[in-house]
Parts: structure tokens; C-alpha cells; sequence
């Protein structure tokens, strides 16, 4: 289960780096603090949620079961999180 555990939480951050370095010029915790600015930070990490589902299906097709699971916790953790930035926004209900 670690060996998709660790890849499902690091894929996303990865992801979030390279939008980081695409889109932004500044520093990643003023990048951060700009989406949370506008209300878009629950909608950034659930996009850098969405590689995990390649990751998923990756180890569906190489018969890693266990490690599928391991990455379907982490998008469970990156789904949390997202809950909670968007009770944070108070755009949660």
C-alpha cells in the first residue's frame, strides 16, 4: 500500500509545481496565497488531484492492487483537504 501511498501524495504536489512554474512568476507560497485570494486554491489542488487517476489505472493494468489502494487514500487526503479549504472559503454549502 506505501508504494501507492507515497507516489499518490507526491504526484499531486509535483503537479502543483509545474503549474506553479508555468503560470506564476513569484514565489509558490505567494502563488498559494493568490489563489486563496480569489477563492480558486480548492479548485487548483483539485486539478493537481487528477494525474492520480493515471496513477490509479497504472497500477489497475499492472495488476498492483494494493498499491492502487495506497493512491486511492491519498486522492482521499487530497479530497479532504479540498473540503477544508472550501469550508475555509465558506463556499462549501
Amino acid at each position: 500500500m506505501w508504494w501507492g501511498l507515497i507516489p499518490g501524495i507526491i504526484l499531486p504536489l509535483t503537479t502543483l509545481i509545474i503549474i506553479w512554474v508555468i503560470k506564476y512568476d513569484g514565489g509558490f507560497l505567494q502563488f498559494l496565497k493568490k489563489f486563496q485570494q480569489f477563492g480558486l486554491l480548492s479548485k487548483v489542488v483539485s486539478l493537481a488531484a487528477i494525474p492520480n487517476l493515471l496513477l490509479f489505472f497504472l497500477f489497475i493494468w499492472t495488476d498492483r492492487t494494493f498499491s492502487s489502494r495506497g493512491v486511492i487514500f491519498a486522492t482521499l487526503v487530497a479530497g479532504a483537504i479540498i473540503v477544508i479549504l472550501k469550508m475555509a472559503d465558506g463556499s462549501l454549502f
